[in-house]
């Protein structure tokens, strides 16, 4: 099969990397794969496979460009006899759904968060925007929790909900493949001190991630044998990053606290680490900081709601805590930075078997094409 895959931008983050997962994956298994986007850094991967991207304007939501998409997109379906179309935003699902109707292809769907709505008017109008990740023949929910918002909030057979983690590359995210080198270079970057255990909280700086909750409960710490870094973006945030270093400041958190930009070599850092936790005030549609720390053999903390409930397994590669609570947070970062050798490698081992078992890359594209053969069989398209 042909299948085209449709997202705003190839920039960063977890919905790119997905897609050129699969991809990539569909052009192993034999079929032609196709993305469409308004282009960014990670078209490069795309080139290197060998793997057709188009680029149009889909980070659009104006209702003439998404009507512009629309004749674009039917256009290429049918010039590249497209079995599949694949939608991977909001945006681009307008136009790639009415394209596909048009067309007579088969439509797909990945609902990647909450997309959150409030009351009134407004909200109604969002919910209603929302919705049409609700229009695929099939649904992709990156979680269970996303699959039962899914359900409350929207009018959807559940029959056509399949639930598919995403899913961590172990060739990257693997232990054994971090040279020491690696590790020596970003713990002299950040200037790491040497013999105190590591706490890291990595996120883009914004305050639903939960970065004031992690300076409150590090203030409550009855200790300062460690080092905190907080690893994340602010992506233009200035007045949020100035209220953090305030908080810093006011609990003389400076000297075990480091605060770093986006980091490119996470594999690294997560060695680097001796804890990891989130700390998000909003459920996490998935959470993939959690499943990655724990990939690399790094005990995690994370707030027992949203994804996290589905990643972590209390007491054996981490541990739940109340969201946006500093005092439960503290204690279990003090119970953590106490565990013994022994226990240490046994949450290691279960963390990396964990992610093995359920959250691997592979897994992730196994099950999405299977989702594409299943909807082919029952569309008739081939």
């Amino acid at each position: 099969m042909c299948i085209l895959q449709v997202l705003p931008a190839l920039q960063s983050g977890g919905v790119e990397r997905g897609t050129i997962d699969v991809a990539i994956a569909i052009a192993a298994a034999g079929g032609r794969p196709i993305v469409a986007s308004s282009g960014g850094a990670m078209v490069r991967e795309l080139d290197r496979h060998g793997i057709q991207h188009l680029t149009l304007p889909l980070a659009s939501k104006a209702p003439m460009q998404i009507r512009r998409n629309t004749n674009l997109l039917a256009a290429i379906i049918r010039d590249h006899q497209v079995d599949l179309v694949h939608a991977r935003s909001r945006a681009p699902a307008w136009s790639a759904r009415a394209a596909a109707r048009r067309t007579r292809r088969a439509f797909v769907t990945t609902f990647h968060g909450t997309y959150n709505f409030r009351g009134g008017s407004r909200g109604a109008l969002k919910k209603r925007y929302n919705a049409i990740m609700t229009r695929g023949d099939r649904i992709i929910a990156i979680s269970d929790f996303i699959a039962d918002h899914i359900k409350t909030n929207y009018r959807v057979d559940a029959d056509r909900i399949r639930v598919i983690h995403r899913g961590v590359d172990q060739e990257i995210f693997n232990p054994a493949a971090v040279p020491a080198a690696r590790m020596a270079k970003l713990a002299d970057d950040w200037r790491l001190p040497d013999g105190v255990p590591v706490i890291m909280l990595p996120g883009r700086l914004t305050r639903w991630k939960g970065q004031t909750v992690f300076l409150e409960a590090l203030a409550r710490l009855e200790r300062r044998d460690f080092a905190a870094v907080i690893v994340g973006d602010a992506q233009g945030r200035d007045n949020y990053v100035a209220e953090l270093q305030k908080l810093a400041d006011q609990h003389n958190l400076h000297a075990v606290l480091r605060f770093v930009n986006h980091c490119n070599d996470m594999p690294a850092a997560f060695m680097l680490a001796d804890l990891v936790i989130s700390a998000s005030t909003d459920p996490e549609a998935f959470g993939r900081v959690l499943v990655e720390a724990q990939a690399m053999g790094r005990p995690v903390i994370g707030p027992d709601h949203g994804g996290a409930c589905e990643t972590v397994v209390p007491d054996q590669t981490g541990w739940l805590v109340k969201p946006a609570d500093p005092e439960e947070l503290a204690a279990a970062i003090d119970r953590a930075l106490d565990i013994g050798d022994d226990q240490r490698a046994q949450i290691a081992e279960s963390g990396r078997r964990n992610v093995a078992q359920k959250f691997t890359k592979d897994l992730m594209c196994l099950r999405t094409l299977a989702v594409y053969q299943e909807v082919a069989a029952v569309t008739g398209q081939r």
